[in-house]
């Protein structure tokens, strides 16, 4: 193994998105992650989560299953999991059972409403999450009902990503104390600390208006998509004045003697339409040709299934190929102790396991 988490040993039980993905970036940084599946297979995450991974079968809720579980765990630097708050403990697998067999093992616990609260017993998806963290009400256009950001607050970046710098954190402390300890990421919490910035803007009045009327919100003219002639859209960001200068530039609008004020939020609707009707007179490309080497912060914006071929993301490797299909590379970079290439996941057993630890 390579990458700068290079022998710390992970055993991560099988679950859905959060965990797996948590899992996947100690993985990708060289971590050596065993994931527990139960009998039948997962049943849940798409391949590329379980990427890098070594797998093992064990019916946890029988002893024999659970005795093979500890006996990985004597042996780990972490255990991850995504169990409702109580179950680990009433299968024999909680924090205190594994405290007494290794204590210096760090424990993640990945859940949705967190180990304690109200609602730590009931079921939840992202769209839940983000609800209650007040992250989704600001997002959506003016006078429309708030719209999902696909799975990616609550799920990803407040959900796995928390998980995976919760464990590092613990991993550090350890070197000082000796002892491990447990992790309690909830998304509901990681979902409230990715609205810090917007928080700042609100306590400032930099957030004055309604969903929809923000200049982060697309409620900005010069902060928005435009569809273009071929049906294809442009991503505009251009909020500082430098950048929207050369925005209008390239629309060819620099010198148009009618056009309101950047921040003339009464002309806003009339400056969106102008922009709208400059942008649907070329094709995406051809614009995106426009604003190649310029400042504007003019974006096309491209499929999941058009981003691989990019050249800035190839000049970089942003994604590699697995078993032939595009995935994304392990991030961040590191100089001294590059991460590998991901590879697929490999069943093992847990003798192989633990007589390679």
């Amino acid at each position: 193994m390579t990458g700068p988490l290079s022998g710390v040993k992970v055993v991560e039980l099988a679950g859905l998105a959060p965990a797996p993905f948590g899992c996947m970036l100690l993985a990708d940084l060289g971590a050596d992650v065993v994931q527990v599946d139960r009998p039948g297979g997962p049943g849940a995450p798409p391949t590329p989560l379980r990427r890098s991974r070594r797998t093992v079968t064990l019916d946890l809720k029988t002893e024999a299953g659970v005795a093979e579980l500890l006996r990985l765990a004597a042996r780990a630097d972490v255990l991850a999991e995504g169990n409702r708050p109580g179950v680990a403990e009433r299968l024999g697998f909680g924090p205190a059972t594994i405290e007494k067999i290794n204590p210096r093992l760090v424990y993640a616990r990945m859940t949705g409403w967190g180990q304690h609260g109200p609602l730590a017993e009931r079921a939840g998806h992202d769209i839940d999450y983000i609800a209650l963290a007040g992250a989704l009400e600001p997002i959506g256009r003016a006078g429309e009902r708030p719209h999902a950001p696909l799975n990616l607050i609550a799920d990803f970046a407040g959900g796995g990503m928390l998980l995976a710098v919760g464990v590092l954190a613990a991993l550090l402390e350890r070197e000082r104390s000796g002892r491990g300890q447990v992790v309690d990421a909830a998304m509901v919490d990681g979902s409230a600390l990715l609205t810090t910035f917007l928080r700042g803007m609100i306590d400032g009045g930099g957030w004055r208006g309604a969903r929809g009327e923000n200049v982060l919100d697309g409620g900005a003219p010069f902060y928005d998509t435009y569809e273009t002639s071929d049906g294809g859209f442009l991503a505009v960001g251009a909020i500082e004045p430098a950048f929207y200068r050369a925005l209008l530039t390239g629309l060819g609008l620099a010198d148009a003697p009618d056009l309101p004020g950047q921040h003339d939020r009464t002309g806003w609707p009339a400056l969106r339409d102008r922009f709208a009707r400059t942008f649907a007179t070329r094709t995406r490309d051809e614009w995106a040709a426009v604003f190649a080497g310029s400042d504007a912060c003019v974006t096309p914006v491209l499929s999941p299934a058009e981003a691989p071929a990019h050249p800035h993301n190839r000049a970089r490797d942003t994604f590699v190929e697995v078993e032939g299909r595009p995935q994304p590379a392990p991030a961040p970079r590191f100089g001294r102790t590059p991460a590998a290439a991901p590879r697929p996941e490999t069943a093992v057993t847990v003798a192989e396991v633990l007589a390679g630890w």
